[in-house]
């Protein structure tokens, strides 16, 4: 099953970073990444109800702070980094972009988690960053700017690298407890840590202007649910019940769906460097987690 819920949860993310892209033309990224977590918290509270009831997780102190830690750079910062890469170079390029996730946790794992990493697969990171390169470069950029791209990799693969780390840190809570708590608190803490810092930057009143002009708020909610709640959900079971490189790769599969859903749906550009550049960083992905 925990395949299952990592190809679901590739699928589920997919079509929210189509709807997000949409959402994200009037609704910037911090706005939009604020409203969805505290849509999901809203949504997990009778989840976790229905489930667990009124019984709290037995987390240690120390595992109460990874987890929430967990959730501030993993949900609080990195989603608004990917969203903001995404209203920047689209929906394919972010996809492209977000496969060095799965390499970036096995990197992380065997840092941390004393897993080793093989010498050949430092050749998959390489095939990865050549693959989101050929996406990302053309010689004619009428589309995007040289600024936005560049600012775009910048954050979408900083985005990427704090959801690894959160990923990893959390890894071993999800193995002892149960995941619906773990899933919303990290939710919890990511948009306690978004209000927190409105409130330090008196940012509330520039907020509430976004949120009071007109938007497409049966997108914005629709991708919420789809990319906050439902595939954090099956992102977290599916690293609960099968190893962490396994889900890592099948989440990949996400950039495929991203590419070809951006094509259907928002008439982004598909040609055969595009293409090529998809295939270049997928078996890098394969060089680095199957190895």
């Amino acid at each position: 099953m925990g395949e299952f819920f990592s190809l679901a949860c590739a699928a589920c993310w997919a079509m929210a970073v189509i709807l997000f892209r949409r959402s994200g033309e009037t609704l910037p990224a911090f706005e939009l990444n604020l409203f969805k977590n505290v849509l999901a918290v809203a949504l997990m509270v009778p989840t976790i109800l229905i489930f667990h009831g009124l019984s709290w997780p037995g987390y240690s102190g120390s595992q109460w702070v990874i987890v929430l830690v967990s959730g501030v750079i993993g949900i609080a910062v990195a989603d608004t980094w990917y969203l903001r890469a995404l209203n920047l170079m689209g929906a394919s390029r972010t996809g492209v972009v977000a496969m060095l996730y799965s390499p970036m946790v096995i990197l992380l794992s065997s840092l941390f988690l004393a897993e080793a990493l093989r010498p050949v697969q430092y050749l998959g990171f390489l095939l990865v960053l050549g693959g989101i390169l050929l996406v990302t470069w053309r010689r004619n950029r009428q589309d995007v700017s040289l600024r936005a791209l560049r600012l775009g990799v910048a954050y979408g693969a900083g985005s990427v690298a704090l959801m690894a780390i959160g990923v990893v840190m959390v890894k071993p809570v999800l193995e002892q407890h149960e995941f619906l708590w773990t899933v919303g608190l990290r939710l919890l803490a990511g948009a306690v840590g978004m209000l927190i810092f409105v409130t330090l930057a008196r940012g509330w009143s520039r907020m509430m202007i976004h949120y009071r002009s007109p938007q497409p708020w049966g997108t914005v909610i629709l991708a919420s649910v789809l990319g906050s709640y439902l595939s954090m959900i099956l992102w977290l079971a599916g690293y609960k019940l099968t190893d962490a490189s396994i889900a890592s790769v099948l989440n990949e599969t996400a950039g495929a769906f991203i590419v070809l859903f951006a094509w259907l749906f928002l008439r982004e550009e598909m040609n055969a460097k595009r293409l090529m550049g998809v295939l270049l960083a997928f078996a890098g992905v394969g060089v680095v987690v199957m190895v």
